[in-house]
C-alpha cells in the first residue's frame, strides 16, 4: 500500500496514450460524469453479496473451526469409497496399556446420530483413541483450545479420562476431563498449547481397565471469529466479511436440494443441539456433520452486516440424480409447505412463537430481518418442478407478502430450461428469478451488455452463481467489466454473487473458487479483489457518461472455421466409420457413425478449429450418459451452450450429422434436430467504465478496467464536480494477465472537475471522490 499523493499524475496531457506500436496510436480515453443531483437512476444498495455452498471442504475442515474430523462418528461409504464410523480415528496404546475400539448403536447419544465409539481397555491404563483432524490439526503456541466430549461408563470401575494435544514433538498440553458415570453427561475442558504444530493430533485416554463409550468428540480453537465459541475459523470469517458483502446466499447450490429426495437439505435439522442435528451425505462426495447449520448462518450473516438469503429445495432434487429429478409426493407437499412458512417464523417470527422461541433458545430473541427465500436451484424445468413451486409460491405469496422470492430458471444463461423457467416465472409474476453462469472470460467480455435489453418490468435478476474459468489476473479483469455492466443495470439485476466462495487445497472438486485455503493459510485470488473494490465501490445511483478514444474491441477467434475433426471417448471405448466432410471452410457439414461398446459416459465429436483452443464439440451421452451437450472450447476452456436430456445406448451405431452455414450451428442425431446455436461473435470489451454515486454520503464512484496492454493516461471531467473533493483515492489491481498472483494497490490522486488518471496496462481500477473533505 502507499499513501500520500501521486506526485506528477495531474498536469494534463496532449497526444496519444503509449502503445504497443508507435504507428498505430489510439486516442486518448476521455470519460464525462453527469454528476449533478437530478441526474442518473436509482440502483440496489444490495447488489453484490456472496453465496457460501459446502463443497471443497468449505464447511467442515473450513468455515467451521471444528478441528476434529468424523466427532460423531457417522463416517459411511455413502460419503466416500472406503470411509467408514471409525474413519480418522486411530487406537492409540500406551504404557503397555491393551484394549480395542468398535462402534454400537445400543441407545446412543441421540437417535439423530445413533453411531458411538466403544472403548475397551484390558490391560494397563494407556488406551485411547487419537484424531488427526482434517489433514493434521494446527496448534499454535500459546493459544488455548476448547475440547469437549460425550462420555458413558459401561464397564468396570469409574475413572477420569484425559485428554491432549501430542505432535511430532511430544505432548503440548494435557488435562483430565472428566469420570465418564453410567449415563451420557457432557464434559469440558480446555489446553493451552506449548507449540506451534501444523500437524499435531488430539488423543482422548481411558486410565483403567473397563468399557467407555464415546461420542461428539470436538476440538475448538478458542478464538473464533466474534469469539463465538463453536464458531467460525476467523481468518477465513474474517475474508468473507472483507468483500463488504450485501447479502450471502447458503446452504446452496446442489447441497440445497440434494441428490435424491433422502439427501435434500432440511433446515430444521440443522438447529438445535449438535447431537441432535441429522448428518449426512454431502452429494460433493464427503460427509455435512451440520454443525454449521442455520442459526450459525443466520448469526453469521448479522456479525458481517449481510442479509440472510436462504435457498430451500423447490419440492424437487437435483436432477443429476441418478434415474432423474423426483418430487416430493404431492400428499406430502402441505408438511413441505408448513416446514417452509416455518423457517420464515424462526427467522422474523417474535421469540414467544413457536419457531422464534426455538430461535431464542438458542441466544437470539431478536429477529433476523429475513427479506429473501431462495426456492429451487438451477432445476430442470419439469412439470414436477413447476407443480410443486407453484403450490410453496401461492403460499408464501399469501402468508408473507413482504419475502421477495427467488425463482430459478436452470443451470445455464440460455437453452430450454432458461427460456421455460422466464416464461414460468412471467406467468407467477415472481419478483426475481436466479440465473448461473459459468463460463470462459471472453464470453463475459461479449456480454457486458446482456442486461441492458432486459425488461424492466418483468421480474429482477439474481446472478447467483457466476464465474469466469480461471484463476489469472485476466479473469477477474473480465469479471470486473461484466460487473460494470450489472452495475449499469442495477435497475433490474437486483443480486449478484461469485461461486464459488472457499476451496481447501488437495480437497477442490470445482475450480475456479474465490478463496483457497489450507489449515494455517488463506490464499485470495485475483477475482476475489476484483469482487471486494466492486462491494466496496457501489452506491445506489447510477450516474450517465461517456467514454471517447478507448482501445477499440477486436473481432474474436472463429471457432468454426476449417471444418476440422476430432473424434474423442469420455470414459469409454466408442467405435467410428463411415466420417465425411463435405464443402467449404466456412460452411461444411460433418457426417458420421458413432457406436458406444462400454463405458459411463458416451463420445465427444470436436468441430472447427480443433488445431486451436477455439473450436466447437458435441457431448453424446455427458453427465453420466445424462445429458447431449453442445460446447463451446473458448480461450481453452470449456463452456456449455445447449444441453438436452438424452442416454446414449451401449453396442448401438448412431448416425450423427453437423451442419455448419457462417456461425450457425445445427446438430442432428438419428436425422432428429438437436442443437441449433449461433456462434457469438460479439467483439469482446477491453475498456470499461462505470460511474455511481453513493446518496448516503454524497461520495462520487467510479471503475474503469482497461485489458489493453498498453497505459493509458485518461482525461476524466466532471459535470457537478462542485459537490466532490479535490482529491480522490484510488485503488488499483494491475500485473501479468496470465498470472494467479495480483493485490490491489491504494494512494491518493490529486482530482476535482477535470483531472488525469494512470490506467495501467491489464488493470482495474477503482476511485472514490469524497463529497467533502480530504480523500483518506
Amino acid at each position: 500500500m502507499t499513501n500520500g499523493v501521486e506526485p506528477g499524475r495531474t498536469s494534463r496531457t496532449t497526444g496519444s496514450a503509449r502503445t504497443g506500436d508507435p504507428a498505430h496510436p489510439v486516442d486518448r480515453p476521455t470519460i464525462r460524469i453527469d454528476a449533478r443531483p437530478d441526474a442518473g437512476k436509482p440502483i440496489g444498495r444490495d447488489l453484490f453479496g456472496a453465496f457460501f455452498e459446502d463443497l471443497n471442504y468449505a464447511a467442515d475442515g473450513g468455515l467451521y473451526a471444528e478441528l476434529v474430523q468424523n466427532r460423531s462418528f457417522e463416517y459411511s461409504p455413502e460419503d466416500a469409497a472406503g470411509w467408514h464410523a471409525l474413519t480418522a480415528w486411530e487406537l492409540v496404546e500406551l504404557r503397555g496399556g491393551q484394549g480395542s475400539v468398535g462402534v454400537a448403536t445400543t441407545d446412543p447419544l441421540h437417535p439423530a446420530n445413533p453411531h458411538y465409539a466403544v472403548l475397551e481397555v484390558t490391560a494397563g491404563d494407556g488406551v485411547g483413541l487419537t484424531n488427526h483432524g482434517f489433514d493434521g490439526i494446527p496448534v499454535q503456541a500459546g493459544a488455548s483450545y476448547v475440547v469437549s466430549l460425550h462420555a458413558r461408563r459401561a464397564k468396570g470401575p469409574s475413572a477420569p479420562l484425559t485428554v491432549r494435544l501430542e505432535g511430532a514433538r511430544g505432548t503440548y498440553a494435557q488435562a483430565s476431563i472428566g469420570e465418564p458415570t453410567d449415563t451420557w453427561t457432557r464434559y469440558e475442558t480446555t489446553l493451552t498449547s506449548s507449540a506451534t504444530d501444523p500437524e499435531a493430533r488430539l488423543v482422548v485416554l481411558a486410565t483403567r481397565p473397563g468399557t467407555i463409550h464415546l461420542d461428539l468428540v470436538s476440538l475448538f480453537p478458542e478464538a473464533t471469529f466474534r469469539g463465538r465459541p463453536g464458531g467460525l475459523r476467523s481468518d477465513l470469517a474474517q475474508a468473507i466479511a472483507d468483500l463488504k458483502p450485501k447479502f450471502l446466499r447458503f446452504p446452496g447450490g446442489c447441497v440445497a436440494h440434494g441428490l435424491g429426495l433422502g439427501n435434500m437439505y432440511r433446515w430444521k435439522d440443522t438447529i438445535g443441539p449438535l447431537e441432535g442435528r441429522r448428518q449426512q451425505r454431502n452429494l460433493w462426495g464427503y460427509h455435512q456433520s451440520a454443525g454449521l447449520g442455520y442459526f450459525e448462518y443466520f448469526q453469521f450473516c448479522e456479525d458481517i452486516g449481510a442479509k440472510p438469503l436462504p435457498v430451500v429445495a423447490a419440492g424437487v432434487c437435483c436432477q443429476n440424480t441418478p434415474g432423474g429429478p423426483q418430487g416430493i409426493p404431492l400428499d406430502e407437499m402441505p408438511a413441505y409447505v408448513r416446514e417452509i412458512l416455518d423457517l420464515v417464523e424462526y427467522a422474523n417470527g417474535p421469540a414467544d412463537s413457536v419457531w422464534g422461541a426455538r430461535r431464542a433458545e438458542a441466544g437470539h430473541p431478536e429477529p433476523f430481518g429475513l427479506e429473501y427465500l431462495g426456492v429451487g436451484n438451477e432445476d430442470a424445468i419439469t412439470p414436477e418442478f413447476r407443480d410443486r413451486f407453484e403450490i410453496i409460491h401461492r403460499a408464501l405469496r399469501e402468508r408473507h407478502p413482504e419475502i421477495t422470492v427467488v425463482g430459478t430458471v436452470g443451470p445455464n444463461p440460455a437453452g430450454e430450461d432458461f427460456d421455460l423457467g422466464w416464461e414460468f416465472a412471467r406467468k407467477l409474476g415472481l419478483a426475481m428469478v436466479d440465473e448461473h453462469m459459468y463460463l470462459s472470460p471472453r464470453w463475459f467480455l461479449q456480454n457486458t451488455r446482456r442486461y441492458d435489453d432486459y425488461d424492466r418490468a418483468g421480474p429482477k435478476v439474481y446472478v447467483g452463481e457466476w464465474a469466469s474459468r480461471g484463476s489469472t489476473l485476466r479473469n477477474a479483469l473480465a469479471e470486473a467489466a461484466f460487473m460494470n455492466g450489472l452495475e449499469r443495470n442495477g435497475d433490474v439485476v437486483a443480486l449478484a454473487s461469485y461461486a464459488p466462495l472457499l476451496a481447501k487445497s488437495g480437497h477442490t472438486q470445482w475450480n475456479p473458487d474465490l478463496i483457497y485455503f489450507d489449515n494455517t493459510s488463506v490464499r485470495l485470488t485475483p477475482s476475489y479483489h476484483a469482487q471486494r473494490m466492486h462491494s466496496t465501490h457501489h452506491g445506489d445511483v447510477w450516474l450517465p457518461h461517456t467514454v471517447t478514444g478507448a482501445p477499440a474491441a477486436a473481432p474474436p477467434p472463429d471457432p468454426l472455421r476449417g471444418g476440422g475433426v476430432l473424434l474423442t471417448t469420455t470414459d469409454t471405448q466408442a467405435d467410428y466409420r463411415g466420417l465425411r466432410v463435405t464443402s467449404g471452410a466456412a460452411d461444411y457439414t460433418v457426417e458420421l457413425q458413432a457406436r458406444k461398446n462400454a463405458g459411463a459416459e458416451g463420445f465427444v465429436i470436436g468441430f472447427g478449429a480443433v488445431d486451436t483452443p477455439d473450436h466447437y464439440l458435441w457431448s453424446l451421452g455427458g453427465w453420466h450418459n445424462q445429458s447431449l451437450t453442445l460446447h463451446r472450447r473458448c480461450d481453452g476452456f470449456v463452456e456449455d451452450l445447449a444441453r438436452v436430456p438424452g442416454p446414449i445406448e451401449t453396442g448401438r451405431w448412431y448416425d450423427i450429422r453437423i451442419e455448419v452455414t457462417g456461425p450457425l450451428v445445427r446438430c442432428f442425431l438419428d436425422n432428429v434436430l438437436v442443437h441449433e446455436v449461433e456462434d457469438d461473435r460479439t467483439p469482446p470489451e477491453t475498456f470499461s467504465v462505470s460511474c455511481v454515486r453513493d446518496s448516503a454520503t454524497g461520495d462520487l464512484l467510479v471503475k474503469i478496467v482497461n485489458l489493453a496492454p498498453d497505459e493509458f493516461v485518461a482525461d476524466i471531467g466532471i459535470d457537478g464536480a462542485d459537490r466532490v473533493s479535490g482529491r480522490a483515492t484510488r485503488t488499483v489491481l494491475a500485473g501479468d494477465p496470465v498470472s494467479s498472483l495480483a493485490d490491489p494497490h491504494t494512494s491518493v490522486i490529486e482530482a476535482g472537475g477535470a483531472f488525469d488518471c494512470v490506467l495501467p496496462p491489464h488493470s482495474f481500477t477503482a476511485l472514490r471522490l469524497r463529497a467533502d473533505g480530504e480523500a483518506t
